[in-house]
């Protein structure tokens, strides 16, 4: 069984198949969350590559960060726990983050995500796309 840092890498340097080509993801930037200190996110498909339907990003929380309380008006997310552990509240309700976890967010669903002290790594995915 890989441990959560070998799972992580194995999303991180993997390979994304798509359409005719393959992308090697570790060619994919790192890029820091406008608002949240500590989140960094790299953007596997984009808007444009799916015409709008879908996005797919690595999230990677630092030890002890938050991305808080917030909302997608249009989006609904899922989030796929590929690491570390924390904890998310949606709609005023607490569940353990570890991996292997799924959670589900419809439009509108007010949540926040809190990183353990050994990070926290996700699989987010919004439909239609979030950028």
């Amino acid at each position: 069984m890989k441990t959560d840092t070998q799972l992580f890498e194995a999303f991180e340097y993997g390979t994304l198949l798509v359409d005719d080509k393959s992308v090697n993801l570790a060619e994919i930037a790192w890029w820091n969350h406008p608002k949240f200190e500590g989140v960094a996110l790299k953007h596997l498909i984009t808007s444009a590559q799916s015409d709008g339907a879908f996005s797919f990003h690595l999230v990677r929380i630092a030890p002890h960060k938050t991305i808080e309380t917030h909302i997608h008006e249009n989006e609904l997310e899922t989030h796929e726990v590929i690491g570390g552990s924390g904890r998310c509240i949606k709609e005023g309700v607490t569940f353990a983050y570890g991996k292997g976890n799924i959670s589900i967010f419809p439009q509108k669903t007010p949540h926040s995500i809190h990183a353990d002290a050994e990070g926290l790594y996700l699989l987010a995915k919004f439909f239609p796309a979030l950028c």
